[in-house]
């Protein structure tokens, strides 16, 4: 079968790779589509992954068309979203229910072969079966609103809250629309990319800017949630909480990137910083949102490539042209 692969750092190509097989309690999907997303670009970059070559792609959908020797509660013929997240379920975060936070932690696409691919193995439990109306090359679309998800679980957000978003990719988008479905008395967003202002304006806003200086919140933002990974986001951000308000580091920075904190000011006005990782207990919740249309795949998909243009597409992503990129083999 035809598969993207991340040979080595930096270098990503279409090749031909082994089918792949089921173990007795995995299914073989054919992938409808696969989603890029930063965590790409990190394993491009040599991080994350902890062997190269890899089959990159954790977003994807498809249909079932293998099963394994114990599967019964799914058939040939299924569509289903894939959550891509696999834990060990014995150390003691997976005990104390945080299973993202896995000593043992690995997820397809990332440390095991993806779903940039004609055909991906996966556990029977991590799929979920779509409802008629979905399309199943938009359930792509799922996996990263998981992500979106488990970040509202870690805020906990208060109703009436001021929110402000740095970034209007994907994921900002994500946050977003769900913070418009949380109670927020207000959503701003600041992102340096015109375009992409241009489509979270189109969602609805209630301010949106290439600097957070143009907006008139001189007091500061109760929840401020960082879509970006940028250092000079992150710094801009954490100066704009309000008092006990809290900061959510959502978007995924590289290794290297560092910012300053002002401790007397965490300490004085109660100020909460945070971060979310990943999928946690989120996945069917965000398939069910997304069943009800809590998104536009329109909207939020802007390209469906080919695979065999996956690394034209990871230089798409890399530029910041369009918003969330599919590729269909």
């Amino acid at each position: 079968m035809k598969a993207a692969v991340i040979e080595s750092v930096g270098k990503a190509v279409v090749a031909e790779v082994p089918d792949p097989t089921p173990g007795p309690r995995e299914v073989v999907v054919e992938v409808a589509a696969c989603g890029l997303c930063g965590t790409d670009l990190h394993i491009l970059q040599g991080e994350f992954a902890p062997t190269l070559p890899v089959v990159p792609g954790h977003e994807f959908a498809g249909e079932v068309v293998g099963l394994g020797s114990a599967v019964t509660e799914l058939a040939v013929g299924d569509r289903v979203a894939v959550d891509p997240s696999l834990y060990c379920f014995e150390c003691r975060h997976c005990r104390n229910g945080h299973n993202n936070m896995c000593e043992r932690w690995a997820a397809i696409g990332v440390t095991t072969a993806g779903g940039a691919a004609q055909y991906a193995v996966a556990p029977a439990a991590n799929c979920v079966k779509l409802p008629d109306h979905i399309r199943t090359q938009d359930a792509a679309l799922v996996e990263p609103l998981s992500c979106a998800v488990r970040g509202y679980d870690v805020l906990q957000s208060r109703l009436g809250a001021h929110v402000l978003i740095y970034g209007s990719g994907t994921m900002g988008l994500m946050m977003l629309e769900l913070a418009k479905r949380t109670g927020a008395a207000s959503v701003d967003v600041v992102d340096i990319n015109a375009d992409r202002l241009t489509t979270a304006r189109r969602l609805g806003v209630s301010g949106s800017a290439a600097n957070a200086d143009e907006l008139d919140r001189p007091q500061g933002w109760d929840v401020v949630v960082d879509a970006t990974g940028n250092a000079a986001a992150i710094q801009d951000g954490l100066g704009r909480v309000a008092k006990a308000g809290t900061f959510l580091q959502f978007g995924v920075a590289d290794y290297a990137t560092r910012v300053t904190i002002d401790p007397y000011r965490i300490y004085n006005q109660e100020i909460t910083i945070t971060g979310s990782m990943a999928v946690l207990h989120s996945f069917e919740r965000a398939a069910e949102l997304f069943a009800g249309g809590v998104l536009d795949p329109e909207i939020f998909i802007s390209d469906r490539v080919p695979l065999v243009q996956y690394p034209q597409a990871l230089d798409q992503f890399a530029s910041g042209v369009g918003r969330k990129i599919v590729v269909v083999p």
